[in-house]
């Protein structure tokens, strides 16, 4: 492992706890000041994750949707979607930031994901700027920790697998070159969610292609 860039540590629960708080609710992560680059996937609600800012996978109207936008919409109160309203929409890819109310996160960073429609009309790429432009906004408001959904693997229909295996390539990358970030956490919804993040890490540090340090928590 000396010999390559990256340090992904694929570690057995019980010895995890050493590190992480079990993240059960509560949202809350601790690392014990285990150092920069990070990249945490766990189980959970994104709207209790304790981070400067959590990500919304939004629509392009950015005024309230279902699943996790619905739900970081009613956890942050009334006043998210009134600041939504000043902002203009956003287009698939693109990322805008607003105060996070009443939600544990300081901000939200609103991004919508591209709709799959088959696999070549740019979805991939489109998928990688809504994570990329997120990453950029948090650094550039000098946030140290966010947190992700899963963006375009519900109504959206992007496959699980492969928006995965964007997701990690695209979060590594950018921490390898930018580091203002300290711990960027996938927050799954599911079981199945959370495997195949796990499994897309594992499949990117196994090619060399991870510059960053990971670690895999349980629920």
């Amino acid at each position: 492992m000396d010999g390559f860039p990256c340090s992904i540590s694929m570690k057995r629960e019980s010895e995890m706890k050493n590190m992480y708080t079990e993240f059960a609710g509560a949202g809350t992560r601790d690392t014990g000041g285990g150092g920069i680059d990070m990249i945490g996937i766990v189980k959970g609600d994104i709207t209790k994750f304790r981070a400067d800012a959590i990500v919304n996978a939004a629509n392009t109207g950015l005024l309230g949707g279902g699943g996790v936008d619905g739900a970081i919409h009613r956890a942050a109160g009334p006043e998210l979607l009134e600041e939504c309203r000043t902002l203009g929409g956003c287009k698939t890819g693109e990322a805008k930031i607003t105060k996070g109310y009443r939600l544990p996160a300081r901000f939200v960073i609103h991004t919508p994901g591209p709709v799959w429609r088959g696999g070549d009309h740019g979805e991939e790429e489109l998928l990688a700027n809504s994570y990329r432009s997120s990453l950029t906004l948090a650094a550039e408001n000098d946030c140290k920790t966010i947190a992700f959904p899963s963006i375009s693997t519900g109504v959206y229909g992007f496959p699980l697998d492969r928006a995965a295996a964007v997701a990690v390539k695209t979060i590594c990358d950018f921490l390898d070159r930018d580091h203002r970030l300290g711990e960027v956490t996938m927050v799954c919804f599911d079981e199945k969610t959370r495997k195949a993040y796990e499994d897309a890490m594992a499949s990117l540090y196994r090619g060399n292609g991870c510059g960053c340090k990971g670690h895999h928590s349980g629920s």
